[in-house]
């Protein structure tokens, strides 16, 4: 099992939109897709700019490949999507995590 993580900035201003939009438009349309679960968000805590908000964004999938898949179908509209919305105001950076039991 992996999980992938994308960690985003934003302004303060826009926090509370990213997480409306986090739960109102991304994780009904990942779920729709069958190939991600677990969706998670969290605020990042340790971040100490008082200028600027940050989170995780969590999903598990099965394997690389999956992730993939569901990348290339799904997943590059989507940033695409935000970046649009956001007026390019969030950035992010993502990472494929393995569990380890």
């Amino acid at each position: 099992m992996l999980v992938y993580n994308t960690t985003f900035t934003m302004p303060n201003d826009d926090a509370r939109n990213f997480v409306i939009w986090v739960h109102q438009a991304l994780f009904p349309r990942v779920a729709e897709s069958g190939l991600m679960q677990s969706p998670r968000l969290l605020r990042i805590l340790s971040h100490k700019d008082e200028q600027t908000e940050c989170f995780s964004v969590q999903f598990e999938v099965e394997d690389s490949a999956t992730l993939h898949r569901w990348y290339t179908q799904q997943g590059s509209a989507m940033m695409q999507e935000m970046v649009k919305v956001f007026d390019g105001r969030v950035a992010g950076f993502s990472t494929m995590m393995e569990v380890i039991d």
